[in-house]
Order: C-alpha cells, then structure tokens, then sequence
C-alpha cells in the first residue's frame, strides 16, 4: 500500500511547525544527524526507510490539532479513569464520542460514557484505524495507561499477534529504541497515513490539570523541602532522557527511579528500600513534554500506595500534571497525613539555581 501521508519535513494541515530553535542552530543540529547517518556507506534513496524517519531536533515541538466545536470525536483508550473522564468531559460540550477501547485494559464502565465504543486489541493498529474511519472520525484524542510491559514478555508476538500495521509501526519507527515518546509518535504517525489527527484530550478537560499551591493542610518539613529540590532536578533529567516521570528521595538519596514498572510499582519499591518510611515522591512532567499522550497523573490509587509504603510527600508539576478526581485526592490526602504540592518547573529553576 502505497503511503499518501505527509512526510515529517511537511508542515501540518492548515498551519505551521513551530520551531523553538534559530535557523542556524537547526541546520546544524540536521548536519550533524545526517553526518552520523551517512556512516554506514548505505546509498540513500526515496525508497529507504530511514530517510523519512530522521529524529526531531531536541528543542522542535509538533502542534497539535485544535479541539473539535462540533461533531464527533475519536477515543483511543487505555486503562485507568482518564478516558472516563475524558469522554464525560466531550459529551458535556455536545459532541460525540467515538471509542475504540484496547481490550484488557480499558475499563468496562468506559463503553457507558460513549456514543460508540469498539474493542480492539492492542496489537491490532490496522483494525482500529479502519474502526475510526468505518466511525466517520477525523481527529482522535489518547487517553489512559498502556501497560508496556506486555511488550518485553516471553513470546511477545505471539502473544499479541500483531497485524500488518503494527509491524510496520514497530520495525520501521520504533527499531532505534522502544521510548514511550518513540513508541507513541509512531502510532501517531501511523494513524496520520490515513489522515486521522491527534489532538490533546486536556483540550477537552483543562480542569483535570492541577493548579500550583499547596492541595492539603499538611505542608513538607525543610528537610522534605530539600528532597523535593534534589528530586525535582533528577526527575527532569530523567524525564528528557523519555526514562520515566518519577523519583523517590529521602534524606537527598535516591530510593527509587521510575522506568517501565510504573509509578505504582516504583513507590512499592522504594518502600521495601527505606523501610522506616517518611520519602518523598516527585513526579514531573518531560521538558518535552506532549500533551498529546503520556502527561503526568496521578490519583487515589497513588496516594493509597504511598501510604501503604510509607511515602508522605507527593510533588507534582502544576498545570503539567493530571489530577483524577481532585477533590477526593485531597480529601483522601488531608485524611493519612501526605502532604501535596504543585510547583511550578520556572520557580523550581530558580529555587535549585539558588
């Protein structure tokens, strides 16, 4: 089949890229890639792969579509409450939501928040790009946790049974590395061969993003102060590595690194390390970070691991990261004594600078 989607050098539909770099710092930045390229003495041609999947400079950000007024929307969903959220927040503004849900993982109470809702499972890209077009859908929203760990399990393929389309995603944009940023941009960029746009679900729900202050009574001690600085830092670096969103930190050591496990299982973690409890978690978002996919969330479920593991403070980046159900977090929070806070990442420059 032949491709009719833009190449990535294209502009988007009816607008622009935007470039945070100058020119000449670019052009630098593309000879340098194309330089390490030209090492494997392998002829260029239009027909190699390779020519059309050259990474982004480091500073380039690929707008988003603009949020739908009317219409239908596409749902592609994972796990946890998001896509609930998600999907009451777009029919509350009239539109109809369209939701291809990926089987085991979406929840069953998802299918009640639609107007239409299709199970596919995850493996199976192609069938749910031609339930999204068969469903009349032009732009998609992602929403909810894609557990990636059933990606490095014994017998993966046959596990998953892959069609046609998903191979092509994953040995064509994902063969230099399996990041979340790599894996979720090659969806993106499959789903878009086909004409189907991506826009950001907090367009739709602003109100899910946590604003900066302090959520709960209990504020952090200077000593947790100190770990929050410490973790802030490392969490970001982290976070621009495409690593993982999450440190946990005690006394300015490191207990535990968030990677594949998720942020959970890196809290229960860190709790067996430091069993005398009192850590803190800081969760933040990539300075890359696309609102797209993958921000920042956290819930109930956190903050009920966290105390079965002893954490009692929780730091979060405002209006970067998601909060399910806020009233209930602090609610929840002010009751086992954690103490939440949203900062600011310009403040925090500044506060670590200092």
């Amino acid at each position: 089949m032949q491709d009719q989607g833009r190449s990535p050098s294209q502009p988007e539909a009816g607008g622009q890229r935007i470039v945070d770099v100058s020119l000449r710092e670019t052009s630098a930045w593309w000879s340098e890639v194309a330089g390490q390229e030209s090492t494997s003495n392998r002829p260029r041609t239009t027909d190699d792969p390779r020519s059309s999947i050259l990474p982004l400079p480091p500073t380039y950000h690929v707008p988003h579509a603009p949020p739908l007024k009317s219409g239908r929307v596409g749902l592609l969903a994972g796990s946890g409450y998001f896509p609930i959220a998600f999907a009451k927040a777009a029919r509350e503004l009239g539109l109809s939501v369209f939701c291809v849900g990926m089987s085991g993982m979406a929840s069953d109470e998802l299918a009640l928040h639609c107007d239409e809702y299709h199970d596919v499972p995850l493996a199976k890209v192609g069938r749910s790009i031609r339930t999204f077009l068969k469903g009349n859908v032009q732009q998609i929203v992602m929403a909810g946790k894609i557990e990636k760990v059933v990606l490095i399990q014994p017998f993966m393929l046959w596990r998953l049974l892959p069609d046609w389309r998903a191979l092509r995603l994953w040995f064509r944009y994902a063969a230099q590395n399996k990041k979340d940023d790599t894996i979720l941009l090659a969806v993106i960029r499959e789903f878009e061969r086909d004409n189907l746009t991506f826009a950001s679900a907090l367009d739709y729900c602003p109100e899910l993003l946590v604003k900066h202050g302090f959520l709960t009574r209990r504020k952090p001690t200077p000593a947790q102060w100190k770990d929050i600085h410490f973790g802030w830092e490392l969490a970001k670096e982290m976070g621009r590595l495409d690593v993982g969103q999450s440190v946990m930190v005690k006394d300015t050591a490191v207990l535990a690194v968030e990677a594949i496990e998720g942020t959970d299982q890196c809290i229960r973690r860190a709790g067996d390390l430091c069993r005398r409890g009192g850590f803190t978690v800081v969760k933040v978002a990539k300075p890359q970070q696309d609102m797209r996919f993958d921000v920042p969330t956290i819930g109930v479920q956190t903050l009920h691991t966290m105390c079965q593991s002893g954490a009692k403070v929780l730091a979060v980046e405002s209006d970067k990261t998601i909060v399910l159900d806020q009233n209930e977090v602090v609610r929840l929070a002010d009751k086992l004594g954690i103490a939440v806070v949203a900062l600011n990442a310009d403040e925090m420059q500044l506060r670590i600078a200092g």
